[in-house]
C-alpha cells in the first residue's frame, strides 16, 4: 500500500474514534526512517486505546496490514504504531504539548490537509470593447 494512502487511512480511522487535532507530517525529505508521521491526541488512556484499536483493527480487517512494532502499553500516555513508512503517534493532550513533535519536525509539510473552498469566488471574463 502507498505510504500516503496508509497515512490518510490512519487519520480516517483515528477520526472514527474522535481523536483530536490529527496531523499528518510529510517527512520524506527530512528523514530516512519513515515517510509520514500521523500525530493524534486522545483525552484519556481508554480513549487512546480505542483510537489505537480502531487503527490496528481497521487496517487488519480491510487490508491485512499490521504495525511492525507497537510501543507503549495499554495504560501508556503515548503509543506508537510503526508501519515502517508511516509512524502513528497517539498521545494524551498534555504529553503531546510537552514533546511538541510538530515543532520538532517544523520543516515538514502537512499532508492531506483539507482546504476549505472559497465561497463566492466566481470567474469573470473581461467585457469586450
Amino acid at each position: 500500500m502507498d505510504s500516503k494512502k496508509l497515512a490518510l487511512l490512519c487519520r480516517k480511522l483515528a477520526e472514527n474514534k474522535k481523536a483530536e487535532n490529527i496531523v499528518i507530517l510529510d517527512v520524506r525529505k527530512l528523514s530516512s526512517v519513515t515517510d509520514y508521521f500521523v500525530v493524534a491526541s486522545g483525552s484519556s488512556e481508554p480513549h487512546l486505546r480505542a483510537i489505537v484499536n480502531e487503527i490496528t483493527g481497521g487496517l487488519w480487517d480491510d487490508f491485512q496490514v499490521r504495525p511492525r512494532r507497537v510501543e507503549g502499553g495499554a495504560a501508556a500516555a503515548w503509543q506508537v504504531l510503526d508501519f515502517f513508512d508511516v509512524i502513528v503517534h497517539v498521545m494524551r493532550t498534555e504529553v503531546r504539548e510537552k514533546y511538541n513533535l510538530e515543532s520538532l519536525w517544523g520543516d515538514a509539510p502537512r499532508a492531506g490537509v483539507k482546504r476549505a473552498k472559497k465561497r463566492g469566488a466566481t470567474k469573470t471574463s473581461p467585457k469586450g470593447s
